[in-house]
């Protein structure tokens, strides 16, 4: 899907042209590249290098750095090298709309990179239906939290691709469960998890985790990144242990795209090729504010050349909750989701849900 400047990839091969269009720079090291190496891969994709490729083999030298740091003692090193090579993994099985085995195998790899980062990042498996949701827990220094916070991705990055986020999070007190919902990594691609008209309860499985957890404390807050943010207004809407809710560049009203690659991207998170069946399970996510209320405080994000989703297109979010606890911050040369302000966007909603969640307790059912 393209996200970022619909110029860029000009005068490139059509598929490629759609690659660098989806997965720019700025993308790119948002979710965790190495500058350096963001770089490498839209030069050798340029080259003709296949993206998958290319990608594989920057986190192929990473992965080599981090067990030469590893082995000679220098954990920080190893650290910042697996975190390179995870990010680079996530982007290598982004080149794969459907679900084959090698965009299985990528992600698997990106997995097992991520693992490596424990136990600063720790695994986190949910019981659900017939598989398992995954995720990433990380833990402030401050214990207990003042809050926790979960957060999930939309149709393409999900889980360990916010691991900065995390650190924002971590850095202000705040736990942060980085979540596969269905439809998403793992959970999907291994555990058989798809979106469907009952994918809320899915992601209330985490709230369930948070609750659970006697690490975690405080109130806990929701945050959705692109069409994840459809997820967690729904969510927050649906369940009053929702304490606060972000919805970043979400679409309230989806539909089955234009567009083949992203039709094709749609489908495999639905879980079928039958366009009548994604059509009805997008019709069932409808964001309706006559029969859907946020009763919790809502903060809406928004970039003003974010191609995939409006400022119109999120309106409904807003409509749907109250206008003294809600607050919209826009960047009007903001891309999707906002990858070109990364760190200010992340500062801005880890005050935020800090502010908002601090010594609220967190409702029962």
């Amino acid at each position: 899907m393209t996200t970022g400047d619909p110029g860029a990839g000009a005068g490139l091969p059509p598929l490629v042209a759609a690659q660098h269009r989806a997965m720019p720079f700025t993308r790119l090291t948002d979710c965790g590249m190495d500058p350096a190496d963001a770089r490498r891969l839209l030069t050798d994709t340029t080259a003709g290098i296949p993206w998958p490729d290319a990608a594989a083999a920057i986190a192929d030298t990473q992965l080599e750095r981090a067990r030469s740091a590893q082995a000679a003692g220098h954990h920080a090193t190893a650290r910042q090298a697996y975190r390179f090579a995870s990010a680079a993994l996530m982007f290598a099985q982004m080149a794969y709309q459907n679900d084959t085995p090698e965009k299985r195998e990528l992600y698997a790899r990106h997995t097992a990179a991520t693992a490596a980062l424990a136990p600063g990042v720790e695994r986190v498996e949910i019981p659900h239906r017939d598989g398992v949701l995954g995720g990433w827990l990380s833990l402030p220094a401050t214990v207990p939290p003042r809050a926790t916070v979960l957060v999930w991705g939309g149709l393409s990055g999900w889980g360990a691709a916010y691991l900065a986020l995390a650190d924002a999070y971590t850095a202000r007190g705040l736990a942060c469960l980085l979540a596969e919902g269905p439809g998403q990594g793992e959970s999907r691609l291994r555990h058989g998890l798809y979106v469907d008209e009952h994918v809320t309860d899915g992601f209330a499985r985490f709230v369930d985790l948070a609750e659970a957890d006697p690490r975690l404390g405080g109130a806990i807050g929701v945050q959705g990144v692109s069409f994840g943010g459809l997820f967690a207004a729904h969510l927050a809407a649906a369940d009053p242990r929702v304490g606060a809710v972000v919805v970043n560049g979400a679409p309230a009203v989806p539909a089955v795209p234009e567009f083949r690659t992203a039709r094709e991207q749609m489908a495999a998170v639905v879980g079928s090729d039958d366009l009548g069946r994604v059509a009805e399970v997008m019709d069932s996510l409808r964001f309706d504010p006559d029969k859907h209320r946020i009763g919790c405080p809502l903060l809406l994000l928004h970039g003003g050349r974010d191609p995939l989703a409006r400022h119109e297109d999120q309106e409904p979010f807003l409509r749907a909750a109250d206008p003294a606890t809600s607050a919209v911050r826009i960047w009007p040369d903001g891309e999707h989701t906002l990858y070109n302000h990364a760190a200010e966007r992340d500062a801005l909603t880890g005050d935020w849900f800090s502010d908002v969640l601090a010594g609220r307790a967190t409702p029962k059912r």
